[in-house]
């Protein structure tokens, strides 16, 4: 395990197989969807996780809301 993220839980070390295998299963997600999270919003366990909640909205307003404004609906 990476020694600087020993004394940081809210850390995801993708290079820690064991680690990982925790929040795929306590975040209930694919190691790919792991991998695709951190690469998104970095390696933050709360970031990920609302990057995550925000890629499984059942509905698609919060998604239009965060669009650039040109992109947005008239």
């Amino acid at each position: 395990m990476n020694e600087g993220n020993r004394d940081q839980p809210d850390r995801i070390d993708l290079n820690d197989k064991a680690r990982c295998e925790q929040w795929v299963r306590k975040l209930n997600i694919t190691h790919e969807q792991l991998r695709e999270a951190v690469g998104a919003v970095g390696d933050n366990a709360g970031d990920v996780e609302m990057h995550l909640k925000g890629s499984r909205a059942t509905t698609n307003d919060d998604k239009v809301e965060k669009a650039p404004s040109q992109e947005r609906p008239s």
